[in-house]
């Protein structure tokens, strides 16, 4: 059965969207912010020739800076001050996460509310500029051993490339919590999928021409729209999929009056851990190849083996495959065991009086979440895995563009699902909000009774 707020959220309309005013400044103001972020995607980095790095990209598009430019709108490709987006501030964010559960110190930081989330945002500030500076030193570095790229190459160079990039993905950290703040949505997320789908016209128009040049049938192209189409509506399904565990609440009394135990459900999601473990596998998968392609093949010629390995892990390879299933399904369990504490999650229904139906409180509590999260984890790990597989053997096999990968799918779909979900949940407020206003208007206008 459905509850209050989902029957109320089903019956909100255009009218009531015209009627929230904070909603539309929201939604302007998040507008505004990623068009702000699309213009710094096409401001270059100062001493790069822009022609000879765009043939020098073609050549390592195939590695991690193929999957960085579809993230990055093409930040990457025009070698931009935005080059490196958020992706320091994720990893960040999952280098703090995985601290907070090994180091005491910060996961008392984390048991303290509000107080302790900020110093952990703010220690993960600081991670995030010493990430951005090493990335940006490594790309700073592999410019200028690529002959013809960097104009005046030396010291001030290095220097510049740093703080452009370190400063543009500052930027786009604080652009992106002013967007969770003050617009609709998760900013990170939604910069992210604001490159993603920066590129899907040029997807879909490399797509057609494929078929207009007869390297892909008619044929095909329809099989890739069906697939396109059944993917995305598996994703919705089993992002909306999930686990009600009942907790039932004991009988109280309140002076002299009896309440009725109460119960409510505890949602454990089938994707617990999003789209992390796929970003972070691909990253570790095209790690290699990327480190050979900087380096430059003569420096790598005495080691023919090392070459060999990373010819095996280019797309639609079995060995490329098997460890990007390994990976997806790895970090599937290892992010869900951060964001998903059972033990904690036992203790807080205990304090509360809440209790599962058959289950003791406690440790016996802990233990079944355990058992049922890690089965659900199990589900979502299969899941992940095929969604992000099956796009890599359509890029290998057909020429399908990169942007039409799982994991950019998967991007899309998730933050558009949340994003929706949060427009609603700020109509649901405002119609509770003209109810409320309502309601106090005819009090104060009733005659008092003498």
């Amino acid at each position: 059965m459905a509850s209050a707020a989902e029957q109320l959220a089903a019956n909100v309309n255009f009218a009531a969207f015209a009627k929230a005013t904070e909603l539309q400044k929201r939604i302007w103001f998040t507008l505004g912010a990623l068009v702000v972020y699309r213009l710094g995607t096409y401001i270059p980095i100062p001493g790069v020739d822009m022609q000879a790095f765009a043939q020098a990209f073609q050549s390592q598009a195939g590695g991690i800076l193929g999957m960085f430019n579809t993230f990055s709108g093409g930040a990457v490709e025009r070698m931009a001050v935005f080059a490196l987006n958020v992706m320091p501030y994720i990893s960040a964010s999952i280098i703090i996460q995985l601290l907070a559960t090994t180091s005491p110190s910060l996961e008392r930081l984390k048991k303290e509310g509000e107080a302790g989330r900020k110093q952990l945002n703010q220690y993960t500030r600081y991670l995030t500029v010493a990430l951005a500076l090493l990335q940006s030193y490594g790309i700073a570095i592999g410019l200028q051993g690529t002959t013809g790229v960097v104009t005046n190459p030396g010291l001030f160079f290095v220097a510049s490339t740093m703080i452009t990039l370190t400063g543009g993905t500052m930027f786009l950290m604080w652009l992106g919590e002013q967007i969770t703040a003050r617009g609709v949505g998760n900013g990170i997320s939604l910069i992210i999928f604001a490159g993603i789908v920066a590129g899907l016209p040029t997807a879909i128009f490399q797509t057609l021409s494929l078929g207009a040049e007869g390297a892909l049938s008619v044929i095909g192209i329809l099989a890739i729209v069906v697939i396109l189409v059944a993917v995305t509506i598996f994703i919705v399904f089993m992002e909306r999929s999930q686990r009600r565990l009942v907790v039932q609440y004991p009988k109280r009394q309140v002076g002299n009056r009896m309440f009725m135990g109460e119960s409510s459900f505890l949602p454990l999601k089938i994707n617990t851990s999003g789209v992390i473990p796929p970003i972070f596998a691909s990253s570790l998968l095209l790690l290699p190849s990327t480190i050979i392609s900087f380096v430059g093949q003569a420096n790598t010629a005495s080691m023919p083996w090392l070459q060999e390995v990373v010819g095996m892990l280019g797309y639609g390879q079995p060995l490329h495959l098997a460890l990007y299933a390994a990976g997806i399904v790895f970090f599937c369990f290892f992010y869900t065991s951060i964001v998903f504490n059972p033990e904690e999650t036992a203790d807080n229904l205990r304090k509360y009086g809440g209790f599962l139906p058959g289950i003791r409180p406690g440790k016996n509590t802990a233990a079944y979440l355990d058992y049922v999260l890690t089965r659900l984890t199990v589900i979502g790990a299969a899941y992940i895995t095929l969604v992000c597989i099956l796009p890599e053997i359509l890029i290998s096999y057909y020429n399908v563009p990169f942007y039409l990968g799982g994991t950019s799918i998967l991007i899309v779909v998730s933050v558009t699902m949340d994003t929706v979900t949060q427009i609603q949940s700020h109509l649901v407020a405002h119609q509770y909000e003209g109810l409320i206003k309502r309601s106090k208007m005819r009090g104060g206008a009733a005659p008092a009774r003498r």
